[in-house]
């Protein structure tokens, strides 16, 4: 490729629009792209356009591509590769996170749109793998160390103006997702509790706030408990925030958690109970996460997580990622 600069079309149904925070991963990464000196623009499918923009964008997505003279079209989540199938010979990179495996409908409406992509990146080897393409590429989204860094937890505190030291568990999404578990997340408290630990809750979902206080949030906090149901997730981005920052993780067993915080300590990641779906089964996860944030909060020692911050850099994945845009350039130059 000789060092050429390439002009990028992503495509994507994952996008902070209205200051919100949906898809702020899939912006990261194009900025970090673009500080790698290539043109990248953006195309958002659906969203505020609503659903039927599923079926709809088609036309306005080619005739953006045949104007824009791209080297390539990049489409993040699956469901929107519909929108991005019919733009001729420019090559397409499709990256799958999650729900478009997981979930029937959200399958199917990718299956619809994936023929002719050159290259599936998997958002984890767990999702690669249950999608039946184990050997597929995996480059996870990153995190920006420079907002995501330790900070000390009455610093941080301060900032947010939160005026007592008691323990603090961070949920990591918006109470009112299904996806989420908040469910699951106020009974773990429940039970923290009841073994005489007085903890409060933070949550992480805010609309328009800034990225540094989503940060403040992370070094605030004694531990982040990740309660997602199962097969709901392919990477949770806040567990590598979360790492990051130094925030100890006690998380169910989903998407690229284990593989995130292999070797990071305090950490536990849970495993479903195999009577999952019963209220017993229920019961047990909820003791057993009890269990782990006890243990975090018996020491509220921060965790090594910055000292494993390059497999989770932003930075680093962008190179990856024009690795791949470059590879299937190169029998074309």
């Amino acid at each position: 490729m000789g060092g050429r600069k390439l002009r990028i079309l992503t495509v994507t149904n994952l996008w902070p629009e209205n200051g919100e925070f949906r898809g702020i991963f899939v912006a990261e990464q194009v900025e970090a792209i673009r500080q790698l000196g290539h043109q990248v623009d953006v195309e958002i499918v659906a969203q505020s356009r609503g659903r039927r923009d599923y079926f709809l964008a088609a036309p306005r997505v080619r005739r953006r591509v045949l104007a824009g003279d791209y080297d390539v079209v990049h489409i993040h989540f699956g469901m929107t590769a519909l929108a991005a199938r019919f733009v001729g010979p420019t090559p397409r990179v499709l990256t799958l996170h999650g729900g478009d495996i997981h979930i029937w409908w959200q399958r199917w409406l990718t299956k619809l749109g994936w023929g002719g992509v050159a290259e599936r990146i998997y958002a984890s080897r767990r999702l690669a793998r249950s999608a039946g393409h184990p050997d597929a590429t995996v480059i996870a989204c990153g995190v920006d160390p420079d907002v995501f860094r330790p900070v000390p937890r009455a610093t941080a505190r301060a900032e947010l103006g939160i005026d007592h030291d008691d323990p603090i568990v961070l949920f990591g999404g918006v109470p009112a997702n299904p996806v989420k578990g908040y469910d699951v997340f106020t009974a773990v408290l429940d039970e923290v509790r009841r073994r005489g630990i007085a903890v409060r809750e933070l949550i992480l979902a805010e609309p328009h706030q800034p990225r540094t206080k989503v940060a403040a949030k992370f070094a605030a906090a004694d531990v982040l408990l990740l309660t997602s149901r199962k097969g709901t997730e392919s990477g949770p981005v806040v567990v590598k925030e979360a790492a990051l920052t130094g925030l100890p993780v006690v998380s169910v067993d989903v998407g690229d958690v284990a593989e995130v915080v292999d070797g990071i300590t305090p950490s536990t990641v849970v495993e479903w109970p195999k009577s999952w779906g019963t209220e017993e089964a229920t019961d047990e996860l909820v003791r057993r996460l009890a269990d782990g944030v006890a243990a975090v909060l018996a020491t509220r020692e921060r965790s090594n997580g910055p000292e494993y911050g390059d497999r989770i850099d932003v930075h680093g994945s962008a190179v990856k990622v024009v690795e791949v845009y470059e590879r299937l350039l190169a029998p074309a130059r």
